[in-house]
């Protein structure tokens, strides 16, 4: 199961946060967008599993239920905030996991495990997952991490810094959850506070104004709660692997 769903999340990384532009983000409600963006979740699923079955339609087309709904949601109440993208993105993570454990032996009946795993040229079952889920992982923290922050932000944007560089808070963002991600990937979870600490005396300066401290203490907190999360997330799918740490990708020789 695990290897199924390693497989999957990695395809709706991809579909949904490199393979879907800002304009087809803005287009949504295009029907055109909409089967481009279906048609995208197939395909990367199918490829990253290595195999072509029904459930992976039926992924497919309750990825593009939630995308309408999503869709009606921000038309109707005006609303294209934090809420609509956490239920959006909660029921795409439901519904993978749920075909996962539907249908656990997608993986093991996909071409990489059955042409290149089980001792064979390259072993793909035991480390291809790991590595899916690898950068899954680094992706979703990072990227979608910054468009949840974003979201929860807009509310709050009057307390914004107004002296600042272009995008700079973006880049400080991804940077921090990258980091995050990596100390917990990387078994260093405390070096977390050493992260917190060094931010805390590069925005000192923000304390001396209480919107601009209150604006980066919450942009701060739901940065790192985003980027904590997804990295057990990440960790717990691994110890469904194998229980061996993710970056032992390869294994060693005999």
């Amino acid at each position: 199961m695990f290897e199924t769903l390693a497989a999957l999340f990695f395809a709706h990384v991809l579909a949904d946060y490199v393979l879907q532009t800002n304009t087809m983000v803005e287009t949504k409600d295009r029907a055109l967008t909409l089967a481009l963006h279906t048609l995208a979740v197939f395909v990367t699923a199918v490829i990253a599993l290595g195999s072509i079955d029904w459930q992976i339609g039926v992924l497919a087309g309750i990825h593009l239920l939630v995308d309408i709904a999503k869709t009606i949601w921000i038309r109707k109440r005006d609303d294209d905030g934090i809420n609509p993208y956490l239920v959006d993105q909660g029921a795409h993570l439901l519904t993978i996991i749920t075909i996962a454990a539907i249908a656990p032996t997608l993986w093991a009946n996909g071409i990489w495990a059955n042409e290149f795993g089980n001792g064979g040229l390259i072993n793909a079952t035991s480390w291809a997952p790991k590595v899916m889920l690898l950068i899954a992982g680094g992706i979703y923290t990072t990227r979608a991490g910054g468009f949840a922050v974003g979201k929860l932000m807009g509310p709050f944007a009057e307390g914004a810094p107004k002296e600042s560089l272009p995008a700079g808070g973006m880049m400080i963002g991804l940077l921090e959850r990258g980091l995050i991600y990596l100390m917990f990937i990387a078994g260093q979870p405390a070096g977390i506070g050493f992260l917190i600490a060094a931010k805390s005396i590069l925005r000192f300066d923000a304390a001396s104004n209480n919107a601009k401290a209150e604006y980066v203490i919450i942009g701060t907190l739901a940065s790192f709660s985003w980027a904590i999360a997804i990295s057990i997330l990440v960790l717990s799918i691994n110890n469904g692997l194998n229980g061996t740490a993710l970056l032992e990708i390869i294994p060693p020789k005999d």
